[in-house]
């Protein structure tokens, strides 16, 4: 039965976002809790609707064990804020976009993912699109620690291991 539905969402929905689906969905399954969450991903804007995820995020991702490869952008629409009960922004931009898209009764319903990475003094997962390797890994850091916080916050630690 699913209790969860999550959206994130970047920019674009090449790099950050798809890597936050997939690393999530990922969490989940290893934990036995797939059948709990419905996972998606979406951007803000329109450029690289119906694309896959930019090759250098599949490719930091399958470095790790996770496949997403078969995700394909798309922008976020009006009734995403009716079939979601969070959006997971990655960055303040996104949040506020975000924001001033959501009907009135969804306005709180945007958060930032980072709030949910435990010790972490950053607020915006950085958009790694006009970088090198090294920035998706650092990303891929970031969204990793920020799904464990998720999890632990919507689940709790000690119900799956």
């Amino acid at each position: 039965m699913i209790e969860h539905r999550i959206l994130f969402v970047c920019l674009g929905n090449i790099c950050r976002s798809p890597m936050a689906e997939g690393v999530f969905r990922h969490l989940v399954a290893a934990r036995g809790a797939a059948g709990r969450f419905q996972i998606d991903s979406a951007g803000t804007g329109a450029w690289h609707v119906g694309e896959p995820p930019d090759g250098r995020a599949q490719e930091v991702v399958r470095d790790r064990g996770i496949d997403i490869s078969a995700q394909r952008a798309r922008r976020v629409e009006l009734d995403d804020f009716e079939r979601f009960d969070m959006l997971l922004a990655m960055d303040r931009s996104n949040r506020t976009a975000l924001q001033r898209l959501a009907p009135e009764a969804h306005r709180d319903k945007p958060l930032l993912l980072l709030s949910f990475a435990p010790d972490c003094k950053r607020r915006d997962v950085p958009d790694p699109y006009f970088g090198g390797a090294d920035g998706f890994d650092y990303v891929l850091d970031l969204i990793e620690s920020a799904s464990a916080g998720l999890f632990e916050a919507l689940v709790g630690r000690d119900r799956f291991v």
